[in-house]
């Protein structure tokens, strides 16, 4: 995990922060601290407790235990029934539809959170156009946000989201209503905007990609819990348990146990590996996709059949599924395009395997093509 700042340093942070409806948990225990200019995302699935995170980091709903503290002064704190409002934390916000005003210019829009706030019209006016200077959209201040495309109607929730010039942003999965290609596209260029603004976000979605490519530490969500609060990097090489791979589609996972000198797949005789263990132990492992080698059938190779195949960037991506162990499927990375029901063999680098719950494993493990 990514050592987390004191929370008197954090741009935000949470301490024990619980939510309940009635008896049910939707929060239970969440620790975060943000550090000032940094991105963190909140992922995971649908109902794992991200925007309910959200909503009580922006002072929409007020925890039921724990705190939540902005720039070091605490703004809601359940033990004291301490709650800063919304417009008391500083914040701004980004929304999935962005929320524009279509009776009013893109000025208009922009400016209205600093009518809100009773500032004279030349301070607004002035603050206005530097906003959207920021986010290269000022010749378009006179313009209906109908008049623009969705990826300028981002840009004006941004800057009206930064016009009071706040100390943190929040996004509440601001590319979800877009179609794919357009998504894929905003994702890097949101990321830039971000890093060229210098902004401290916290940054919702149910995406794994956008997640890995805009925030500086990826908070993975579950059941109302923080599986796993780290960098990408540190994700992909080193997640902390089957779930948090699983969710983030690294590879497959399977379970081993250990029998006369090799890990063979639970309820079969298919070996993957030999190595040490004592007899009957057991271990759950991730088999990532650049552990995997694609090839002909052949002895000392893992038989399996293509289920799937789909074209991305560096190749063909196969979900395959293996001969013997029952619903085992890996994700094999082809230059050529695999199709369904083909049977191909497998060879897989010991060495790349991410095991979890074991520590039985060790630098002895040979592949069987190898041993």
């Amino acid at each position: 995990m990514t050592p987390q700042p004191p929370a008197t340093d954090a741009a935000v942070s949470t301490a024990g922060v619980e939510l309940h409806y009635g008896a049910t948990p939707v929060l239970k225990g969440i620790d975060i601290s943000l550090v000032r200019g940094k991105t963190l995302a909140l992922l995971g699935p649908s109902g794992c407790g991200k925007t309910t995170l959200l909503r009580l980091i922006a002072g929409l709903l007020a925890p039921t235990r724990g705190s939540v503290s902005i720039a070091g002064q605490v703004v809601a704190d359940a033990a004291t029934g301490a709650f800063a409002p919304p417009e008391k934390r500083n914040l701004g916000m980004v929304f999935q539809d962005y929320a524009l005003w279509p009776h009013l210019t893109v000025g208009g829009n922009v400016s209205f959170p600093l009518e809100m706030r009773r500032l004279g019209k030349a301070e607004r006016q002035g603050r206005t156009m530097r906003a959207l200077e920021r986010v290269g959209l000022a010749a378009y201040a006179d313009r209906r946000p109908s008049d623009l495309s969705g990826g300028q109607q981002q840009r004006v929730a941004i800057a009206r989201a930064i016009v009071a010039e706040p100390q943190l942003i929040l996004f509440d999965e601001p590319l979800s209503n877009l179609d794919r290609e357009l998504r894929e596209n905003m994702v890097g260029e949101l990321a830039e905007l971000i890093a060229n603004l210098g902004l401290t976000a916290i940054y919702v979605t149910h995406d794994h990609s956008e997640a890995l490519t805009l925030a500086d530490d990826v908070a993975v969500m579950r059941s109302g819990l923080i599986e796993q609060l780290a960098s990408p990097d540190e994700l992909i090489e080193k997640p902390a348990t089957p779930e948090v791979a699983d969710f983030l589609r690294l590879g497959g996972i399977a379970d081993l146990e250990h029998r006369d000198g090799l890990w063979v797949f639970k309820g079969s005789d298919v070996a993957l590996l030999r190595g040490s263990g004592h007899a009957g132990a057991t271990a759950r492992v991730l088999i990532p996709v650049a552990s995997i080698t694609p090839g002909e059938i052949s002895p000392g190779r893992l038989a399996a059949t293509v289920l799937r195949s789909q074209f991305r960037g560096d190749g063909h991506l196969a979900t395959v599924s293996l001969v013997g162990p029952a619903d085992i499927e890996l994700q094999v990375l082809s230059h050529t395009k695999l199709r369904p029901g083909e049977g191909i063999g497998l060879s897989i680098d010991p060495k790349r395997i991410r095991w979890f719950g074991t520590q039985v494993h060790s630098s002895k493990e040979e592949s069987l093509e190898h041993a």
